[in-house]
């Protein structure tokens, strides 16, 4: 597929451009790729290079994105590509995210038509996730405005690390979003994935005034699991919305980082201290961990999980069959 002129990029000074997309702002002179590698300086036009370059494609369980308050026990149909415009020395998904992967040309009319063939299955929509969707914004966007066309459901699993504009601009076709929020620590940001924190808080600030969000953090022992960090995560996370689900998820020695992986007994810990302030609070890559939801107002369990078994036993019609409370913090069919 031939690259295709990227969105959100502006003349600079000397014959550079200044990508817009994201935080970076990255200044690129001719042939120059940005941090993210997929967009690039050719004779005075910003292109994207992974325009339409599929590199994973799979149906998996929405638990998997990770998405527990967004129609439970459902699949979805999940693309990537290759990039990443943060450096994570700890990525989980290297191979996609930090190398060059074999693709395949899928345009945006032929994914749609895949979902629209799983939604047989039992798929609600796409979810652009497996590395940095943001990255793939041309392809995302023109993807999203045909699925919402056919009733799909869109999904964005992203670091948040986006400009307030294009953000704005796509958020009207997103119908949930999981955030990373790598840590709540601005040191760790900068020391390990060349970036910052404030532009991710803006990012969640605003997705989850006009979407359904859910956020993950990756506990680095040592790094970004301390008492207090795990607190003030979630106490910030609570002044947004009490019920926006919180996933903390265990790290094993990946890519660049070879420290030990989080113990449960730590795991545990961090999620008593994140319930204090939030309502949900859920442990992520712990085989036979319960991760069960209940109803705030009796306590019934609404949804039952482990792993990636799930059982719808109280939520029926958005209400707790057992008290007939209005369920407005899990979207369902």
């Amino acid at each position: 597929m031939p690259a295709k002129e990227a969105m959100f990029y502006e003349q600079s000074a000397r014959e550079k451009l200044k990508c817009l997309l994201c935080p970076h702002h990255c200044r690129l002179r001719e042939g120059q790729e940005g941090l993210c590698r997929v967009r690039v300086n050719r004779e005075g036009q910003l292109l994207t290079l992974n325009y339409a370059e599929v590199a994973s494609l799979a149906l998996d369980p929405i638990e998997k994105k990770p998405l527990y308050h967004f129609y439970p026990g459902s699949l979805i149909l999940s693309a990537g590509t290759f990039g990443c415009n943060l450096a994570c020395a700890f990525c989980q998904n290297y191979s996609l995210a930090h190398e060059k992967p074999e693709t395949r040309v899928i345009d945006s009319a032929a994914l749609v038509e895949i979902a629209r063939q799983v939604a047989a299955e039992g798929s609600v929509g796409v979810a652009f996730t497996y590395n940095e969707p943001s990255i793939w914004y041309e392809y995302v966007r023109e993807t999203a405005e045909k699925l919402k066309e056919h009733g799909l459901q869109v999904v964005l699993v992203t670091n948040g690390y986006i400009e307030a504009r294009p953000l704005q601009e796509i958020l009207a076709l997103v119908d949930a979003m999981n955030i990373d929020v790598k840590a709540y620590n601005d040191d760790f940001y900068r020391q390990h994935c060349r970036g910052k924190l404030q532009p991710v808080l803006d990012t969640v600030e605003k997705a989850a005034t006009a979407t359904h969000v859910e956020v993950t953090t990756l506990l680095i022992p040592g790094e970004n699991d301390a008492p207090e960090e795990i607190s003030s995560l979630a106490r910030w996370l609570a002044s947004l919305n009490k019920s926006i689900p919180l996933h903390l998820s265990r790290y094993h020695p990946a890519y660049k980082f070879t420290q030990a992986a989080t113990t449960a007994e730590s795991l545990q810990i961090a999620r008593e201290l994140a319930r204090e302030h939030l309502n949900f609070v859920y442990l992520g890559n712990i085989p036979g961990e319960e991760n069960s939801t209940p109803c705030l107002n009796c306590g019934e369990v609404l949804v039952k999980r482990s792993v990636y078994e799930v059982e719808i036993n109280a939520l029926e019609d958005g209400h707790c069959r057992h008290c007939g409370d209005k369920i407005d913090y899990i979207t369902s069919a």
